[in-house]
């Protein structure tokens, strides 16, 4: 109870006061690729109920069809303005009227597609036990995520094998302690954390055009 009530004005205060930079960001959308200001992906939630996850679209208008459901860094679908919005997670800001609606929490695993939840193991189906997480500790330790598919490698299978069993693992240690202050202390490492990744992509960038 306690936690719904924290997501619920923790969620509306940071809409109301990021309510310009939502605007702007909208309209930075619009004007830099043709497509609608919001991306909405079906995923998995509390229980197991579906439900539709929204994103401010970073990816071109026909990003599913252009090439794999997971994005690698230097995935071409990946629009001017989305490489500014992906490092610093602006483009989920919209994920607070998830909260809001109630699909999920502020802090908590993070959903996955119906097609990848169907190969949980029946352990790691308990992540499904407690709303999924705007932010949470996995999350935080993968934000590098879209940096780690070898080359060649099919990213969806890679993701399956390698990297979902690791990231399991962490919500349900997560599960096993997770309380009303490590969810607060989770929320206050967000800041920090993403200022870090992204000053890290930015030096890694030039090595990488320029190898």
């Amino acid at each position: 109870m306690a936690k719904r009530a924290m997501d619920l004005a923790l969620a509306a205060g940071t809409v109301i006061v990021l309510a310009p930079l939502l605007l702007l960001i909208a309209l930075a959308i619009k004007l830099d690729s043709a497509g609608p200001v919001l991306y909405s992906q079906l995923r998995v939630g509390l229980r197991g109920r579906p439900f539709r996850l929204l994103k401010f679209r970073s990816m071109l208008a026909d990003a599913d069809r252009r090439g794999p459901l997971l994005t690698r860094r230097d995935d071409p679908r990946v629009t001017r303005l989305g490489r500014v919005l992906r490092p610093l997670r602006l483009d989920e800001l919209p994920q607070l009227f998830n909260v809001l609606r109630g699909d999920m929490s502020l802090v908590g695993p993070r959903p996955e597609v119906p097609s990848i939840v169907d190969r949980y193991t029946c352990e790691e189906r308990q992540v499904l036990s407690v709303r999924p997480g705007l932010v949470g500790p996995t999350h935080l330790a993968w934000l590098d995520e879209s940096e780690r598919y070898p080359k060649g490698a099919d990213p969806v299978e890679y993701y399956v094998a390698h990297m979902l069993p690791q990231k399991l693992r962490s919500d349900l240690e997560y599960l096993r302690t997770r309380s009303l202050l490590t969810d607060i202390w989770c929320l206050m490492r967000v800041p920090p954390v993403l200022v870090r990744n992204a000053l890290r992509r930015r030096r890694i960038e030039p090595l990488a055009r320029n190898p």
